[in-house]
């Protein structure tokens, strides 16, 4: 007796395409056997799947079974394989009939009970199996809300085991999850807003040109200056998640098992600040099995390094190429992967080990040597990478009683979904100035004779790299955009070249 159950495994941050057939016979022992590559958690789905089954007041057989998980030479890790391999096993019984499985997805992890449990990636597997042309899917009812937003494919939901089988018997009615789109004009609700900051101008709009742009930024400052502050409150400035943007970082936690329990799609912006004692694979990504790191966790949001040079330096410039490219690859003997990592980056640092240099009422009790050692950690190539370097200075007293509120997050928003709009509407695709190719600058940034000038002297001046000057050429775009103004012009160019002054460290 033989059946199959179309199923999936998820690979990184995709969905491999698995099939879960199973073979029974008449044997003296009665043994439970899974093949082709599973992990530790997929062999013991055995005792899942046998538990499952008998508590659900279905037919267990005293039988041999083999369970192959084809491809075999695809890896097949969590627990998402004890549905399928109970529906495999049903339908070779004639418990369900197999006709019922041909065209259908199945997904999702049994308790002793029979209860279908959250799995991960569901989205993922949804995506791959609309691609595929499957015309359903089963799959744990807390997971199908976020799988709904695959096109073309009807997603069921169910409790138990029993649910899955009644629904593929035809015994009760079952109406599939619709996929409810956020509305547009509802921008999440932050528990933060950029008017808690009093002063702070110039940090302010530089946040706000790293919004409009996409650009990363470094802020300098001692202690207590409201870096901290001002990096938690950026994504209260950025647009709402489209749905294609919405998918894309749902994909990533969902594979990542980093949802938290919630169901649906992800609407909010993300935000990680990993700790400086975080891993190269914790930050970039990898592992044995290699998982998405927080760059790819931001994807699409912001990735926060508070105390930058307390980072291991090997895992900064790890950095380099996800900002450089907009992604992570990720090279093993077992698989080469790639995520996504079109984030923000924002670095927050002091001036000095101790925080005070500079400071008229505090003495820096670092030397000379310590401190150049503290800003080194940091490297030249790295910190070409980031658009916008700007000081935070600490506020006075006078200035942190008196100062007013600073403007509400939902008017610079408005500023910055303007400004990004021009952008998409000059680049001909939903991108931004900060991923400008060469080519494009050419093309779409003619600079008059003023500007040339304006460049050469302070090309010459500040002794600038060539990719410093392409920054500086977008920087200086967005801080046009912002204005409503289509020409670029010195004042344009003007306002992004102080932003790559080097700051004294």
């Amino acid at each position: 007796m033989i059946a199959k159950v179309h199923t999936a495994a998820v690979v990184g941050i995709d969905a491999a395409h698995v099939v879960a057939e199973i073979d029974l016979r008449g044997a003296q022992d009665a043994k439970f056997i899974i093949v082709g590559l599973p992990d530790q958690a997929v062999k013991e789905s055995q005792f899942r799947v046998r538990a499952a089954i008998k508590n659900s007041d279905l037919d267990f057989p005293g039988l041999l079974a083999v369970v192959n998980l084809a491809p075999g030479d695809v890896r097949k890790e969590g627990t998402g394989m004890d549905l399928p391999i109970a529906i495999s096993l049903l339908a070779a019984t004639e418990q369900v009939p197999k006709s019922e499985l041909e065209d259908t997805l199945v997904l999702g992890e049994l308790g002793l009970d029979g209860v279908v449990r959250h799995v991960d990636g569901a989205v993922n597997c949804a995506l791959m199996a609309a691609e595929m042309g499957f015309k359903r899917m089963i799959v744990p009812v807390d997971c199908a809300a976020e799988a709904a937003v695959a096109p073309g494919i009807e997603v069921f939901g169910v409790k138990s085991l029993l649910d899955a089988v009644h629904l593929l018997n035809g015994s009760l009615e079952f109406r599939p999850t619709r996929f409810e789109m956020l509305d547009p004009s509802n921008s999440p609700a932050y528990a933060v807003d950029f008017s808690d900051v009093k002063g702070q101008k110039h940090a302010t709009r530089a946040l706000e040109i790293a919004a409009a742009g996409g650009h990363n930024m470094l802020m300098v400052g001692p202690p207590g200056s409201g870096k901290t502050m001002l990096a938690r409150r950026l994504p209260t400035i950025l647009p709402p998640l489209t749905l294609e943007e919405s998918i894309e970082c749902t994909r990533v936690y969902s594979a990542s098992g980093q949802k938290g329990g919630k169901s649906g799609l992800i609407w909010e912006r993300p935000f990680r600040s990993p700790h400086h004692s975080a891993s190269y694979a914790s930050l970039v990504g990898g592992g044995k099995f290699p998982k998405p790191g927080e760059v790819s966790l931001a994807h699409k949001g912001v990735l926060f390094l508070d105390e930058m040079p307390e980072f291991d330096r090997s895992v900064l410039e790890a950095l380099r190429e996800p900002l450089e490219d907009g992604k992570v690859t990720v090279s093993r003997v077992q698989a080469t992967l790639t995520f996504p990592a079109e984030c923000i980056l924002i670095g927050a640092m002091n001036p000095c080990p101790c925080g005070f240099k500079g400071l008229p009422e505090q003495k820096c009790i670092s030397s000379p040597a310590t401190c150049s050692r503290y800003s080194g950690r940091i490297s030249g190539p790295l910190l070409d990478r980031i658009d916008l370097h700007i000081e935070v200075p600490r506020l006075k007293p006078d200035e942190l009683v008196e100062m007013p509120a600073g403007e509400k997050s939902e008017a610079i928003r408005a500023r910055v979904m303007a400004a990004r709009e021009r952008q998409h509407n000059r680049l001909g695709k939903p991108r931004l100035n900060a991923q400008m190719t060469p080519r494009e600058l050419q093309e779409d940034l003619p600079l008059d004779d003023a500007c040339k000038q304006f460049l050469r002297n302070v090309m010459s001046r500040m002794n600038l790299s060539a990719r410093v000057y392409d920054r500086i050429l977008k920087v200086g775009r967005t801080i046009a955009d912002l204005a409503g103004d289509p020409d670029l012009t010195v004042n344009h160019l003007a306002e992004a070249v102080q932003y790559r002054e080097r700051i004294e460290l």
